[in-house]
């Protein structure tokens, strides 16, 4: 029997999974590390962190599995994206990694954006700067600690740290590398322009591949210290977001899956590369060679539902405790109560401010139409449709790019009500299928990257077909789509009517 290892570099904690050919899962580990948060706004993680957990979680899956680890063919990796890895001649690190959620570098941005220019530096990149990316994050290590950036030999992000630990190789994968703001996005190269205007060093960033391909094998004090074989081939992998399309099989055009997490996510693959030049959804290199994908970000899906239900229900949280059911359960039930349009009351999702397609950072959630007839089960409806609503304009968007997916799968905790798929197969106008196999998408896109490059499948959309299956779609409801539109024309509206007020808010 073969098997593929996915490790999976998350930002609460690691996730390794152990998978056979078929897909199945066999054994996997967790484990947790620490966020460090030295002002408010930033974001930090220890490196090593990552390692030691990667380490024991790799080891004790193997050790669960009771396996031979030379029947692991090979490994994949997948991670969070965008953090700053920064290591002297001997591969240590320097400082913490400042991680994607870092909110410190809107000045740098503003610099990148000056010194590359606004379209060009979409053009190249696919992105404008934007302070969860590397690029700004460089450029502060430069200007502040400029102690640290001279030691600086190496620039890595987050998992490849970790293949760095497991091969010695210096070495990054078009996905990850997509969400740098120095990637020639369309040539799937780095960006010799953007690195000359930035003034970095192109020596510093590691040696570019394509997802599937193989980067390195297994060292002996590596196998020390996981209890792989040394000489276990590890492939390039994938960013987080990319790795779950692959563990969910979105591989070919037409193909997309919502993320209903605490943020929420559309991610459509491309056969072409399609480009916004508003910035308002980002394009990114697949780890499918010769693909691209289009992806949007909205700040606060699920964190949305959630902060309503810890404000609001309570009572109905205590009640699902002792029943030892899920409280979301009983929500879906409740905002059911309400119909299509919660009584002429719209919610705006913009608690942590927006990311995709507004790109505002002072925006703020709101009600709009609260009347004193509305119960707090038509502010639920209204909260869950207000979601959905901002999912299906960055949907448009894709579609306006000439993105038009037809098939579009769920994930994420939301995906897990019928209710809420429904809603979003209703307002997309499209179905809504989930995924039948395993639920560690990342993991499982990892692997079959893994063994991809391994031979064990031909392709990367051969992988998929042959391990993942789906389970029966949901289609939209011919009554409910047209109900739902008039308040979906006028959602779009609300944050232009608002966005002044929004920005005079923040200034206060």
């Amino acid at each position: 029997m073969a098997y593929l290892m996915g490790v999976d570099i998350g930002t609460s904690g690691v996730k390794t999974v152990l998978f056979d050919t078929e897909g199945a899962q066999i054994a996997s580990a967790s484990a947790e590390y620490p966020l460090y948060q030295p002002q408010n706004g930033w974001a930090e993680q220890d490196p090593d962190d990552w390692w030691e957990g990667a380490a024991h979680t790799i080891r004790e899956a193997i050790e669960k599995a009771g396996i031979d680890p030379k029947a692991i063919c090979g490994v994949g990796l997948s991670g969070q994206m965008h953090g700053l890895v920064m290591l002297d001649k001997s591969g240590a690190p320097l400082r913490r990694s400042i991680i994607w959620c870092d909110g410190r570098t809107g000045e740098e941005c503003r610099e990148i954006t000056r010194l590359v220019g606004k379209e060009r530096l979409i053009e190249i990149t696919a992105n404008p700067a934007l302070t969860g990316f590397t690029a700004g994050k460089i450029l502060w290590v430069r200007k502040h600690e400029p102690d640290i950036y001279a030691a600086c030999r190496h620039i890595l992000l987050p998992k490849d740290y970790i293949r760095y630990k497991l091969t010695g190789a210096f070495a990054t994968e078009v996905s990850d590398a997509s969400g740098m703001n120095l990637l020639d996005v369309p040539h799937r190269r780095w960006s010799q322009e953007v690195l000359e205007k930035l003034d970095i060093d192109g020596v510093l960033l590691g040696k570019m591949y394509e997802s599937c391909e193989v980067t390195g094998e297994i060292t002996k004090e590596a196998a020390m210290a996981t209890g792989l074989a040394a000489g276990t081939p590890v492939v390039g992998g994938a960013g987080d977001n990319a790795a779950a399309a692959v563990g969910t099989g979105v591989v070919s055009a037409g193909k997309a899956f919502t993320t209903l997490g605490t943020s929420g996510v559309i991610f459509a693959h491309s056969d072409q590369v399609s480009i916004d030049p508003k910035g308002r959804v980002h394009t990114f290199c697949h780890a499918v060679p010769g693909a691209w994908t289009l992806m949007s970000c909205t700040l606060s899906a699920g964190l949305s539902l959630k902060w309503f239900k810890d404000g609001f229900f309570a009572a109905e949280a205590q009640a699902a405790a002792g029943l030892g059911i899920d409280v979301y359960d009983i929500l879906n039930r409740q905002a059911a109560r309400a119909p299509i349009g919660s009584n002429r009351l719209l919610f705006l999702p913009y608690l942590m401010g927006e990311r995709s397609p507004l790109l505002d950072a002072d925006a703020r959630g709101a009600f709009i139409g609260l009347s004193a007839m509305h119960t707090k089960y038509d502010m639920l409806r209204a909260v869950m449709e207000g979601v959905t609503f901002s999912q299906r304009q960055c949907l448009d968007v894709l579609r306006e790019l000439g993105v038009a997916p037809k098939h579009m799968l769920a994930c994420g905790g939301g995906a897990r009500s019928p209710f809420w798929r429904q809603m979003l197969a209703d307002v997309y106008g499209c179905e809504v299928a989930t995924i039948a196999s395993s639920p560690e998408s990342p993991a499982l896109g990892a692997a079959l990257l893994a063994g991809t490059g391994a031979g064990i499948y031909k392709s990367v959309p051969e992988a998929c077909a042959q391990v993942i299956r789906e389970n029966a779609p949901l289609p939209p409801n011919g009554a409910d789509g047209p109900a739902y539109a008039p308040y979906y024309a006028l959602y779009c509206k609300l944050y232009p009517a608002l966005q002044e007020s929004f920005g005079a808010l923040a200034s206060l």
